[in-house]
């Protein structure tokens, strides 16, 4: 590929247009701490673990192509898991980029334990309910390494978090109700945890071994392939030279690189260490930057083709294929961008955004020309699924066909040594949501076992008087608070067996129950203590991390705002491209419609700007005119408890007053002083 296009300025750079090395590597200190912080190793050492990391790419290929026993297929894929976690992520900050000995040994002790199980075979499963000693001993064994393997590549609140789990269901007996539940013995719950397909090693592990780690290796392909630099020079070429050309790069690239990646903490590092130099150039203040570049970021969790891993677990836990999950999103994805754009464009009359020029090493046509090979994965993903391919082969077929398109041009071709590099990333990418997905089984395991999902949701529901607003409310506290200490799979993991049951009791369909929920575990991403994508964009721009932690959530709240349409309104449904009772292809029509102008009047509310600046009042009916269009179910609501009457759809009249807000803006604008930065 083409060395990054060359930024140009007519008043010369800028110390805020140079992004040094000190910057870079705070950065990516934050994608060790959202990844882990992987050794760095060479020599026997490096080769040893990326042969380990190959040959468990080539079984998952392998895996994919061919028919592997699901038992199999898990333990395997958690064996090569903990000895890769074990090489890679050290015991402590003093040990990297070093091997100990104590690391081998209680890796392989993870494999053998994973073997002894394997060799069992049925009989081994026939003793979850009554294992024996030795059964036992190993389990407890094997959840303390898991735990610790988890600890190394996620911190220490995921393991906090299933230790809790584990000492409920040893003392449910001695809880007050509504909390008690039947004793089981230290045994039974080993049992239930380690040698069933429930708990560790159920649905969440499952996803990890069959799409997640094939998501990753696609990934991998493509970055190693030269496509991450390609569709941020892409969006540069087709957004350059353009008002406002570097809000919507961040906008356009973010949704480009982040669709393949589902990372959000590397998506907003990469387009950033590209894009800030440029909205440096154009105006945009410090915080402000990282605040766009963060949302722009956190856009990968929520665009197909890969979303996040949460979104794969979502597809196992409603039984229904990857592709539903991938038309469910489509929708809130483009409202999200619409609103992020619309926050953009109203930013850059705020702040007198200017016009950059830039000159590109290679003109957009002959980019595309050259480099059309990019997109040709990304279309047929989608592609092999229509044509009846199940996820795990169409994701398989796209990694042969970027393999295979490589070759096109010289400098994409992914020869022997860089293919051995890819295949080794593949692998190692995928170890942060796998432990993730094997210790949320801890979870997933104790909630089955002990009915706490069942007990929780009557909770919830008795505390909102049966309300759906209010259970709707509280459900979205929980996961955002869940979430502001684990990753965003280990959140809706937590919280799709713990909360959606209470939705769902309410009426809420389960796909948006699910949906709801997974939608607020993302919004962890940008709200602190554990704010990584911010706190990374500060880094990169130099600017307050808290400051720019809530320039993030300014960007993103309207859009995060739409998923209590799935679950409030009778119509929400149609956001996540299902037709409505009673209605028909254009009752979604109408309502991503009304979504979107609803959004747009929010940010205008949020920004203080429509056309010009907006005075108090006006501010305050673009507030009223976006709940009214977003939110019509609720102020119908609130409406019938005030008055007592059913009163007609708020919808027309929020429209009403949008518009006349947009003509009083153009005709009978009252000049205010500018919004300078």
């Amino acid at each position: 590929m083409n060395e990054t296009p060359k930024l140009t300025s007519e008043g010369g750079p800028t110390d805020t247009s140079v992004i040094s090395e000190e910057q870079l590597k705070k950065a990516e200190a934050f994608i060790e701490e959202e990844e882990g912080a992987a050794n760095r190793l060479s020599g026997w050492a490096g080769t040893i673990v990326t042969t380990i990391a190959v040959v468990m790419t080539l079984f998952h290929l392998y895996a994919a192509y061919d028919i592997v026993p699901t038992q199999e297929l898990r333990y395997i894929h958690v064996g090569f898991v903990m000895m890769l976690c074990f090489l890679l992520f050290p015991m402590a900050q003093r040990f990297r980029n070093k091997i100990r000995w104590w690391d081998i040994l209680i890796g392989l002790t993870a494999v053998g334990i994973l073997i002894y199980a394997l060799q069992g075979g049925d009989d081994f499963l026939d003793r979850a309910a009554v294992p024996n000693q030795t059964d036992t001993v190993l389990g407890v064994i094997f959840i303390v390494i898991l735990l610790e393997a988890t600890r190394r590549t996620t911190g220490i609140i995921v393991p906090i978090i299933c230790v809790l789990f584990i000492l409920y269901a040893i003392f449910g007996p001695y809880l007050p109700a509504p909390w008690t539940h039947r004793s089981y013995d230290f045994s039974r719950i080993v049992g239930h945890l380690f040698i069933t397909l429930e708990g560790i090693f159920g649905s969440p592990v499952d996803v990890s071994a069959t799409l997640i780690i094939l998501f990753t290796i696609y990934g991998a392909f493509l970055s190693n392939s030269g496509a991450g630099k390609f569709f941020i020079d892409f969006s540069l070429g087709v957004l350059g030279n353009k008002p406002n050309s570097a809000g919507r790069t961040v906008v356009m690239s973010s949704f480009l690189l982040g669709g393949p990646s589902g990372s959000g903490v590397a998506t907003t590092v990469t387009i950033g260490a590209v894009a800030y130099p440029m909205m440096a150039r154009a105006g945009f203040e410090k915080n402000a930057a990282g605040g766009l570049l963060a949302a722009g970021g956190l856009g990968a969790i929520l665009s197909p083709p890969v979303l996040g891993a949460a979104a794969f677990i979502i597809a196992e836990f409603l039984k229904i294929s990857y592709l539903d999950v991938i038309w469910m999103a489509t929708i809130p994805t483009c409202l999200y961008y619409f609103s992020l754009l619309i926050m953009v464009e109203l930013d850059a009359k705020r702040f007198g955004a200017r016009m950059v020029p830039y000159t590109p090493e290679m003109a957009l046509g002959a980019m595309c020309r050259r480099y059309w090979f990019h997109f040709s994965s990304l279309i047929m993903i989608i592609a092999f699924m229509l044509m009846g391919y199940s996820s795990t082969l169409a994701v398989f077929w796209s990694t042969v066909l970027v393999f295979l398109t490589s070759f096109l041009t010289p400098e994409t071709a992914l020869w022997p040594r860089k293919l051995i590099k890819t295949l080794a990333d593949g692998s190692i990418g995928v170890l942060t949501a796998a432990t993730t997905c094997a210790s949320a089984g801890i979870i997933v395991g104790i909630v089955t076992l002990t009915g706490l999902g069942l007990k929780f949701s009557s909770i919830v529901i008795d505390y909102a008087g049966g309300s759906l607003l209010l259970t709707a409310i509280y459900t979205s506290l929980i996961v955002w608070v869940i979430g502001l200490a684990v990753p965003v799979t280990a959140s809706y993991i937590i919280c799709a067996v713990i909360a959606a049951p209470a939705l769902t009791k309410l009426g809420v369909p389960d796909f948006a129950a699910h949906m709801f929920i997974f939608y607020y575990a993302v919004l962890s991403e940008v709200s602190p203590p554990t704010a990584l994508s911010p706190f990374a964009a500060a880094a990169i721009t130099g600017g307050d991390p808290y400051k720019t932690t809530m320039q993030a959530w300014k960007y993103t709240l309207p859009a995060f705002l739409v998923p209590f349409v799935f679950v409030l309104d009778p119509d929400g449904v149609g956001l996540l491209m299902k037709i409505p009772a009673g209605g028909s292809v254009w009752s979604i029509v109408w309502i991503t419609a009304k979504a979107a102008i609803g959004l747009a009047a929010l940010g205008v509310a949020a920004q203080n700007w429509a056309l010009h600046r907006t005075a108090m009042p006006e501010r305050v009916m673009w507030l009223f005119a976006g709940l009214l269009l977003v939110f019509p179910s609720l102020l119908e609501a609130l409406a019938e408890a005030i008055t007592g009457y059913n009163l007609p759809s708020p919808a027309p009249l929020g429209l009403a007053i949008t518009a006349a807000l947009l003509l009083k803006q153009k005709y009978w604008h009252t000049p205010l002083k500018e919004v300078s930065q």
